[in-house]
């Protein structure tokens, strides 16, 4: 029983302390709790057609594939592969970071998936619309021509850093 407390003891800090909330009838507890029920519901919505399309992408994608266009040996074409796939990626982080375990399962380099995490995260189609509608296509393009450099830089140097070791842990975990 312990070992499960020890699993779940944030979750379980953020219970006392939203009952807490509401027993002490504080207003932060109320938008507290309502900010937690809307991402538990947009979570209960995305994940399991989420993992639906993982589970088909990891039988029907040969993982030769990709290897050959994500793995080790892939050129600059790669990265641009890692931008059009994570902006087409519907859900933001809620899906980048299951869709990138699966491309490691299957092969992918980190430096790649550490790019699709980082362009996931900033060059979303709808996101990059909306962006664009408010502040301008200008703005838009600027903040594009420099993150997706800084992106593929830093992707690089983060899989440079990671010893082998580490990136098995990570392996083992997902």
């Amino acid at each position: 029983m312990t070992k499960h407390l020890k699993d779940y003891w944030l979750f379980i800090i953020f219970v006392i302390f939203t009952a807490a909330g509401f027993i002490l009838d504080l207003n932060t507890a109320q938008g507290i709790f309502d900010n937690f029920y809307s991402f538990f519901l947009t979570m209960i919505k995305f994940v399991p057609a989420v993992f639906l399309l993982i589970g088909l992408f990891e039988v029907w994608v040969d993982k030769e594939t990709i290897e050959k266009h994500l793995g080790e040996e892939s050129g600059f074409l790669a990265y641009l592969w890692a931008i059009i796939l994570a902006s087409t990626t519907v859900g933001g982080l809620y899906v980048a970071f299951p869709v990138a375990a699966a491309l490691y399962k299957k092969g992918a380099s980190p430096r790649i998936i550490f790019s699709y995490i980082g362009t996931a995260a900033i060059c979303r189609i709808p996101m990059t619309l909306f962006e664009a509608s408010y502040v301008g296509v200008s703005f838009t393009a600027i903040r594009w021509a420099i993150s997706i450099p800084l992106v593929i830089i830093s992707s690089i140097l983060m899989e440079k850093i990671l010893a082998a070791k580490d990136l098995e842990k990570i392996s083992e975990n997902t």
